[in-house]
């Protein structure tokens, strides 16, 4: 299955709603670790992307990408605005011009978003960041497309790969952020970077499944 354009805008909408409703979870996991403001910058970030992307036809998605990764970065204080959005723009050249994507698209666009993300985070697997739940989820959506699996399946099971990683990384230390003073105090808690990945993946999942 694919989606178009103007469902990829309305999937916007639907993160947007998403991070609003967790907003308070997010920031409360961040308190422990981080600097508490996790769920609160992703609510203002979504929240200008939705402004960001309003007035867009859908014809070129990649240009959507783009929209949504400038205003995260604009809009987003702390470390999450500009990894977001440098993925969100990665992902952009991946669609730059069409009108609809599928599977393989959202394939490709994830492994630039998670090199962009490893790039600009200097982040690695094992290192309590999202990466831990973002690259088990891309290795999951390429299994599934090499076994076959439909768009709902495929994605069902890539966010649920994302939420194993994020249950990792409570048993790590983290090694990036705020969170790495701790050391091993780190231990226990759940990475909020990890955590709103995989509520990305779990709203695409659902918002294709309604779709079907």
């Amino acid at each position: 299955m694919s989606l178009t354009g103007l469902q990829v805008k309305d999937l916007f909408m639907k993160l947007n709603e998403v991070m609003a409703k967790n907003k308070e979870y997010l920031t409360t996991l961040d308190a422990t670790i981080g600097d508490g403001d996790h769920g609160l910058n992703l609510n203002k970030g979504f929240t200008a992307v939705v402004d960001k992307i309003k007035d867009e036809d859908g014809n070129n998605i990649g240009d959507m990408l783009k929209k949504v990764g400038m205003a995260l970065v604009s809009n987003v204080g702390g470390a999450s605005g500009p990894l977001y959005g440098t993925a969100f723009m990665k992902a952009a050249v991946d669609v730059n011009g069409k009108s609809q994507v599928d599977l393989k698209d959202f394939r490709n666009m994830l492994q630039s978003a998670l090199e962009g993300i490893k790039m600009r985070g200097k982040a690695e697997l094992d290192d309590k960041t999202m990466v831990d739940s973002i690259e088990p989820a891309l290795n999951q959506l390429k299994k599934s497309i090499d076994e076959g699996d439909n768009a709902v399946d495929a994605l069902f099971k890539v966010k649920e790969a994302a939420y194993n990683g994020v249950e990792h990384t409570k048993t790590i230390i983290a090694k990036k952020g705020r969170a790495s003073y701790l050391g091993d105090r780190s231990i226990g808690h759940q990475d909020p970077g990890a955590t709103s990945s995989a509520l990305i993946l779990e709203t695409i999942y659902e918002y294709v499944k309604s779709q079907t």
